[in-house]
């Protein structure tokens, strides 16, 4: 990851990255509970060790804090199919795609940088950090989060001023998918309705989950990983470059929408905290930690000669302004 950021036309060192921070049912607001009681406003942020603390600050901290807009409005364009298609059981289910339309038209009326505080909550006594805010920002967050599929990730920020500021941004996952597998069995089931020849129907469904002919055609193009120079296709993954949901059907199918990738690789890449520019350098998300980072031996603006860019720079364009968490 680089050891800048632009925010706004001023200029941030990132300090350190806490990753994820999961948003739970007893967080947000009723209109999103699955279960009973009412939500609690603290939050918690970690436990009382040294890696919170070097990251938040010692016992009693109080820190500035912001969202971005366009932060929240990707966040409710990630979760429109979960608020739609409701897969889990929430009290209020039947409001749910009323209540996205309805949060949807309040972000886009807010400015586009988004202050508020953090206190830690140190009447709570115990080996886990809380914080709280009386913020509307923070009561906001509450709001638009679903439980469980939401997490919140910060970045520890110093600007040039040699002020610390934490910038915090909601992230989907759906039980480690990317996606909602109630579309994703929606997307199959289309598939198989269509007017489509029986092979084209199965050649759509196996390229889907990166097998096929699509798999066959991209391992003729390449085959290891560009990354791993791991050469066992046991061990490879076709994994699409621009997501299979959002392609068309020519695309869904072009060997030239993917790359053969390791499972690490592929996963960072599907989620987008990896991509690649044309000139085959590997851009890193600032939202993964220096300690993830080394661990993966992820290197930022690192060239990988053996990247076939050649025919994907639509591709990998679409990648680095739709999929990549910059």
């Amino acid at each position: 990851m680089d050891d800048k950021l632009k925010i706004n036309n001023q200029q941030y060192k990132i300090i350190d990255t806490k990753e994820k921070m999961t948003v739970p049912d007893c967080f947000v607001l009723n209109s999103n509970k699955i279960g009973k009681g009412n939500g609690e406003a603290k939050f918690y942020v970690g436990n009382d060790n040294n890696e919170t603390r070097n990251f938040f600050g010692e016992r009693g901290f109080n820190i500035n804090c912001f969202l971005l807009k366009k932060d929240l409005i990707k966040y409710l364009d990630d979760c429109k199919d979960e608020y739609l298609h409701p897969e889990q059981p929430y009290q209020q289910k039947d409001k749910m795609p009323f209540l996205w339309e309805e949060r949807y038209k309040q972000i886009q009326n807010l400015p586009e940088f988004l202050p508020f505080t953090l206190d830690e909550q140190t009447q709570l006594i115990g080996p886990r950090v809380y914080v709280k805010s009386k913020d509307d920002i923070y009561k906001l967050i509450r709001e638009i989060s679903l439980p469980n599929i939401t997490y919140l990730a910060a970045i520890k920020l110093e600007d040039n001023d040699n002020n610390i500021i934490y910038y915090f941004r909601l992230f989907v996952d759906y039980f480690g998918s990317i996606e909602n597998k109630k579309i994703i069995e929606q997307e199959i089931q289309n598939i198989e309705d269509s007017k489509s020849s029986e092979n084209q129907k199965l050649q759509l469904t196996k390229a889907r989950i990166g097998q096929g002919k699509y798999r066959e055609k991209l391992l003729e193009l390449c085959p290891f990983c560009p990354i791993t120079m791991v050469s066992d296709d046991r061990l490879l993954i076709a994994s699409h470059i621009k997501p299979w949901a959002k392609s068309n059907q020519k695309e869904k199918l072009d060997p030239y929408n993917g790359f053969m990738l390791t499972p690490n690789m592929d996963l960072l890449f599907d989620k987008g905290f990896i991509t690649f520019t044309d000139d085959k350098k590997m851009l890193i998300s600032p939202w993964l930690s220096r300690m993830t980072c080394s661990k993966l031996n992820l290197v930022p603006n690192k060239k990988y000669d053996k990247l076939p860019v050649e025919g994907r720079e639509k591709y990998l364009k679409y990648h680095r302004e739709e999929i990549f968490k910059s």
